[in-house]
């Protein structure tokens, strides 16, 4: 027979379920950073996103732009919309004359033709002049959108990296021959968002840039520098904002309040300071609920539209200064990191309980938010949120599954512990809640050894079959009262075993309970010899040893398997104790140690012997409702 042996490698269910959720989880860390926009979810992602820009936004003044503001208060001082072309067209001399503003580009269209002295003054400063003229492109493809003149852009063969155009809203035929076009149209994301701008739009064989690249590109050349490709600069520091559909991420690194924004009707009646805006870039828009374009960006639900562009030309100068934030590689920072938790997790979730397993996935997060907010500014196309998904199903998987894999080691090492201790050893092990309760540790125990007197003999006449029934019933005689007396069975010793009471519970009175054992056996002995007798065999003569004393019981062995058992001289004395019993006429021979510590049990001194491999001689004893049941040797 087998001892009490344990596996102490820690395993899950088995290494393929716990291969497999790794491979899902890296494989999931990966596709995370490459999900087709079809599927891809914008609620985690963007979310996420949006509140580290909120936050990382600065309050800075943005010095190198101005916004005009067409708003309630210049409609109420100046007059109702729409205004005579002539008004605007003063507004735009103002910023370039007095005002020495170094460009000027317009967010409103003129689709049709006003007064003819205004018109021709604001076509005169569209073609000769520092002044963009915007387009409204619609990507929406819906209607087949038509209106107005289009002017400008490059000629482009194919889309390239622009974005497709369906339609579009342009200035009058007049207002047609602007030297500088710039596109003023958006697409929104899923939720209405504005996080991206459209930097080329292609329609009709030729490239636009959106509104703030074209008044870099119109100043530019106004002070007689060359562009021959409006994203000549925008591609090099940010080129990670821009994103495989050709839109690029608007970084808002400026809130609201760190833009100037001065009403219009401040710049008609010259109240406005000339030094806040001379040699500045201007956007010229409005804020007015019945005029302007209401947008959602991260920043704010509700905002102008033109502030947005002011937004896009803050990006650009950035980068064109150097100040832009370096790129990046945020999707391989996320997939790395995804993959080491994998890794780390794969190896603890085994070997540390569940609150340390979920403190570790719990810390992951939290470091992982702080890697996404510093890499956000550094790159627009990452999945922000990739590893936290890989965290999610780490926890939805990976820790139910080494939970089963825990319980139904638990119940295998119960099932199996049930069969070597007694079930309310076993309950009570449970109710005391050790942490490891196999451990070795020192404690006083009593030892009991029984085996069978002349073994050889009994089964030599007898086939296998035979010998192992005869060996399976004679170690059901000896292992019915052991765990009856709440014993631990240590081990099978052929035809023979080895218990202790004691641990891994401490009792008070093990060596009683050890006794009791050793009379229930001979009992079980004695009724079984009656059934063999009744056919006709050979009687059986078990021989016991039991002695008390210090040991250490617990889980000994290597570290792949071992065995629970105890050691001691105590348990070395009962084994000789057993061995003794062969020469004496008495089946139960008990040491001083269990003599010593008896209290329900009246024992016989038998006297001393030196028992073999011990110098010292040691006093035996057995039961005294044993001692007229003397053996013959």
């Amino acid at each position: 027979m087998t001892p009490l042996l344990v596996s102490r490698a820690p395993t899950w269910s088995s290494a393929l379920p716990r291969g497999v959720v790794a491979l899902v989880a890296v494989a999931l860390a990966v596709w995370a950073q490459w999900l087709p926009t079809a599927v891809e979810s914008y609620v985690a992602n963007e979310w996420l996103r949006d509140r580290i820009v909120r936050l990382q936004a600065s309050d800075a003044p943005e010095t190198r732009l101005v916004v005009i503001d067409i708003d309630e208060a210049s409609l109420s001082a100046a007059g109702p919309w729409p205004w005579p072309r002539e008004r605007v067209a003063t507004l735009i001399e103002q910023l370039l004359g007095p005002y020495q503003a170094r460009g000027v580009a317009l967010d409103v269209v003129f689709p049709e033709p006003a007064d003819h002295d205004g018109d021709t003054r604001l076509a005169l400063l569209a073609q000769h002049g520092p002044l963009v003229m915007p387009v409204a492109f619609d990507f929406n493809g819906a209607l087949p959108l038509r209106k107005g003149g289009l002017s400008g852009g490059q000629a482009a063969a194919t889309a390239g990296s622009a974005v497709p155009a369906s339609g579009y809203i342009a200035n009058h035929a007049t207002l047609a021959l602007a030297a500088h076009t710039g596109n003023i149209g958006f697409i929104p994301d899923r939720d209405g968002m504005i996080r991206r701008l459209p930097m080329l739009t292609w329609f009709g064989g030729r490239d636009y840039p959106t509104l703030s690249r074209a008044l870099l590109a119109c100043c530019e050349r106004a002070v007689g520098g060359t562009d021959p490709h409006p994203d000549s600069h925008a591609s090099g520091p940010t080129g990670g904002m821009i994103s495989g559909d050709g839109l690029r991420r608007i970084p808002y690194s400026r809130a609201w309040e760190a833009y100037t924004v001065v009403p219009a009707a401040d710049i008609l009646t010259q109240r406005w300071p000339a030094s806040l805006i001379t040699d500045k870039l201007v956007l010229v828009g409005s804020s007015s609920l019945g005029l302007s374009d209401r947008v959602a960006t991260p920043l704010s639900a509700s905002t102008s539209g033109l502030l947005v562009h002011a937004a896009a030309l803050t990006a650009q100068l950035d980068a064109r200064a150097g100040l832009a934030p370096a790129p990046w590689p945020g999707r391989l920072i996320a997939i790395v990191f995804g993959v080491l938790v994998t890794v780390v997790v794969t190896y603890t979730f085994p070997r540390l309980p569940a609150w340390a397993n979920l403190g570790i996935l719990g810390a992951a997060s939290l470091l992982w938010l702080g890697l996404a907010w510093l890499t956000v500014p550094h790159d627009a196309v990452f999945n922000s949120t990739g590893p936290l998904l890989t965290h999610l199903f780490l926890l939805a998987v990976a820790v139910p599954l080494a939970w089963q894999s825990t319980q139904r080691q638990s119940r295998q090492l119960l099932g199996t512990l049930r069969q070597y201790v007694a079930d309310a050893v076993v309950d009570e092990l449970l109710r005391s809640n050790l942490r490891d309760p196999l451990a070795p540790r020192r404690g006083d125990v009593t030892t009991l050894i029984a085996d069978m007197e002349g073994y050889t003999g009994h089964v030599e006449a007898l086939t296998v079959e035979q010998a192992a029934q005869l060996t399976r019933d004679f170690l059901n005689c000896l292992t019915r009262p052991v765990l009856a007396q709440h014993g631990t069975l240590d081990k099978y010793t052929g035809d023979g075993l080895v218990a202790f009471w004691g641990a891994p519970l401490p009792v008070a009175d093990h060596a009683d309970q050890a006794l009791d054992a050793a009379l229930a056996i001979i009992a079980e002995v004695r009724a079984f010899n009656r059934a063999r007798a009744a056919r006709a065999e050979a009687p059986l003569r078990v021989r016991i040893g039991i002695e008390s004393g210090i040991a250490m019981a617990g889980d000994f062995g290597a570290s792949s398997r071992s065995i629970y058992t105890a050691v001691g001289d105590s348990v070395n004395v009962a084994s000789r104790l057993e061995t003794a019993a062969r020469d004496l006429p008495y089946d139960v021979i008990i040491g001083p140690g269990t003599a010593q510590r008896a209290q329900r049990h009246r024992l016989i001194n038998l006297g001393d012997i030196t028992l073999r491999g011990r110098e010292n001689s040691t006093t035996l004893y057995t039961l005294a409702a044993l001692a007229e049941i003397a053996v013959t040797p």
